[in-house]
């Protein structure tokens, strides 16, 4: 280790919120993707030479910037609409972006202790662990895939290898741009700088020559015609009874002049009771669609006659059919965790609509006409798998959400980024319906086409173009690419133990 580059407490402190910082600087709304690449700098250069145990702090200060300037728009759901008071609010977000940060108290301590040692051990083995833990995080706990390093690159030159390695293979690429970078201003030798320009180079290159290629064709000559309606329900009202007759009345008047386009979708939960209890404005609905020919698609809670389960779903009629029951809820706000010791604890653990069961798996794409769609429900378009798998047997994406949770804060424009993601892995149009805002539509390539102001009710319409073929990506999901960060891991291991024997 060189003591040139030892740090003091005071500078560690400064430093590495602020590195975490820049992940979400680089991500939308803001959109400066360099900062991730300075973060992957600044976090290699804090871990270049501290032992396993500063590693500890050090990592920990990392993820509490990350998350706290990334998701601390929590606060809106807790304080806005779950009611809690402002210090409480204030506490459980604190907490709550404290226990994320511990992922990068264990990553920090890892690489330390066990891959910075190794050959190749910041250049390759830094950005290999980033991506097993980025990883860890979509399954840990239920999961919380969210802050990807690779979301901020949907459009930059590597977004060329989305199709092939998905948002992991974006975040290895620009955690190895910032430890390539890191180290050849470590090293300042002419042999190893043109070493590392190659790296960045045929990466940053090759991404750039995959970007036009298409995986995917037209399924048809001609686009469908698309609509959706953001009804923009405060959500004070969404469950209260008196407002249940004016929300539908907001609907069907919303819907009428869009009769006639092939697909139509209202938001998640539109219909604000359950699908078997709204029989008598949706039978009505699902004729009129039927006669213009239009497949008309609704996020709608579900219980099936006579039964105590509930779900969060799908709904399609009028010239389609399927309902689909959404299988990744979200804590706290579709069930809660540890219900009967949280239950009335607090108003936030009592929210509507809370005791959601999630759907199998295996459901069958919605029909839309002739045409297979795809459907997911808010939080689970952030599961590239899920999404992956479902995709291969359909022609188009649908995600439906009710962004309200997220008030006027980052949070929905990083929602919406992450569904420009999955559409660019699959190379499938994504149709994004909310309630309040971002609505969008998003084509294979993952570039919004059109979208809607938030807080306002509106309707957007548009085309989309059905796609057949599968991508890459679609084909094999993430296992590539995590299973050859394992493999490098390993075989980095296995060399510096024969080194080790050798000596």
């Amino acid at each position: 280790m060189r003591s040139e580059f030892a740090l003091s407490p005071l500078s560690v402190l400064a430093l590495a919120p602020l590195a975490g910082a820049l992940v979400t600087l680089s991500l939308s709304p803001f959109g400066f993707w360099p900062a991730g690449i300075l973060s992957c700098i600044l976090y290699a250069h804090l871990l270049s030479t501290c032992s396993a145990k500063q590693g500890l702090w050090r990592g920990w200060l990392y993820g509490f910037g990350l998350f706290g300037t990334g998701v601390s728009w929590v606060y809106v759901s807790i304080h806005v609409h779950g009611h809690a008071s402002v210090p409480l609010a204030a506490g459980l977000t604190v907490l709550f972006c404290a226990a994320l940060a511990l992922f990068h108290t264990l990553f920090a301590w890892v690489y330390v202790q066990f891959v910075r040692p190794l050959p190749g051990g910041m250049l390759v083995g830094f950005p290999a662990l980033w991506v097993l833990f980025e990883w860890l995080r979509e399954w840990a706990f239920t999961g919380f895939p969210w802050l990807y390093l690779g979301y901020a690159h949907v459009d930059t030159w590597i977004s060329g290898w989305a199709p092939i390695t998905g948002v992991f293979g974006l975040s290895f690429i620009c955690a190895i741009s910032g430890t390539a970078l890191y180290l050849a201003w470590r090293s300042r030798q002419p042999v190893s700088c043109t070493t590392y320009a190659v790296i960045l180079v045929t990466l940053w290159g090759g991404g750039a020559i995959l970007k036009p290629t298409q995986w995917v064709a037209k399924a048809s000559e001609r686009p469908l015609t698309v609509a959706m309606v953001q009804p923009n329900v405060p959500q004070e009202h969404k469950w209260d009874p008196k407002w249940y007759n004016p929300i539908l009345q907001q609907l069907q008047v919303a819907t009428d002049g869009l009769l006639g386009h092939d697909i139509v979708i209202w938001p998640e939960s539109a219909i604000p009771g359950y699908y078997q209890g709204a029989q008598g404005f949706l039978q009505p609905m699902a004729q009129r669609a039927a006669a213009a020919n239009t497949t008309l698609i609704t996020g709608v809670p579900y219980r099936a006659a006579g039964s105590t389960v509930y779900h969060n779903s799908i709904v399609a009629m009028g010239a389609g059919a399927g309902v689909y029951h959404k299988q990744r809820l979200v804590p706290f706000g579709e069930y809660v965790p540890l219900e009967a010791q949280l239950r009335g604890l607090i108003q936030f653990f009592d929210l509507p609509m809370s005791s959601f069961s999630p759907g199998p798996a295996g459901q069958k794409p919605l029909a839309a006409g002739a045409y297979r769609v795809a459907p997911f429900i808010c939080y689970e378009i952030v599961y590239g798998d899920l999404v992956g798998r479902n995709a291969r047997d359909a022609e188009l994406l649908i995600t439906i959400s009710n962004d309200s949770w997220f008030g006027d804060s980052i949070g929905p424009w990083q929602h919406l980024q992450i569904a420009q993601m999955r559409g660019r892995e699959n190379g499938r149009y994504v149709l994004r319906a909310t309630n309040n805002g971002i609505s969008a539509i998003i084509d294979h390539q993952g570039r919004i086409l059109q979208r809607t102001e938030q807080f306002v009710a509106t309707t957007l319409t548009g085309e989309a173009e059905p796609m057949l073929g599968v991508t890459p990506f679609g084909s094999f999901g993430n296992t590539p690419i995590i299973a050859g960060c394992f493999l490098g891991l390993l075989l980095m291991g296995l060399m510096y133990l024969g080194f080790w024997r050798d000596t």
